[in-house]
């Protein structure tokens, strides 16, 4: 009788311990997803004249609400501000961005006569045709870096 209590104890225990683990496991499938941003299509253009500043653009897909871009770094670059172009009258005006939010499409474009990321301080051995690191700073989203291709002015704008 004592060997037939044993075997019920340990399949009890075998039972409870399985399902513990299901239970784990099942709470690790309901687990909020990081939120993660991809960077597509960014390529940087050279200044006209040595010395003054690029642009860069860009194309990021968020895969969570609410992301901010809040900066961007480049070991070949010395600051780098994010930047919107926007009509007044007939003039185009610059006005620095604190930060971009993701719309609801979760697509944040940087492209030239909108938003764009002005590159103050190349390093002077960048040339068109070379690819230089990014780092796309978000919240709450972990740092992305990516490679972009450099242009030199008016190629591709």
């Amino acid at each position: 009788m004592a060997t037939r209590s044993r075997l019920a104890l340990r399949a009890a225990v075998h039972f409870l311990s399985a399902g513990a683990a299901t239970l784990t496991l099942s709470g690790c499938n309901k687990r909020i997803p990081d939120s993660l941003v991809e960077v597509e299509s960014a390529y940087v253009t050279l200044p006209i004249v040595a010395g003054r500043s690029g642009a860069a653009y860009f194309e990021l897909r968020s895969n969570n609400d609410p992301t901010r871009l809040t900066g961007i770094a480049s070991p070949d670059v010395e600051r780098i501000e994010l930047h919107s172009s926007v009509m007044e009258g007939r003039m185009a005006r610059m006005r620095p961005l604190d930060g971009a939010i993701f719309p609801d499409s979760k697509l944040l474009r940087f492209a030239p006569g909108g938003n764009h990321a002005m590159l103050f301080g190349i390093a002077p051995g960048v040339k068109a045709g070379d690819k230089i690191r990014l780092t796309f700073r978000f919240e709450p989203a972990p740092a992305v870096t990516a490679e972009a291709e450099v242009r030199a002015f008016g190629n591709g704008q």
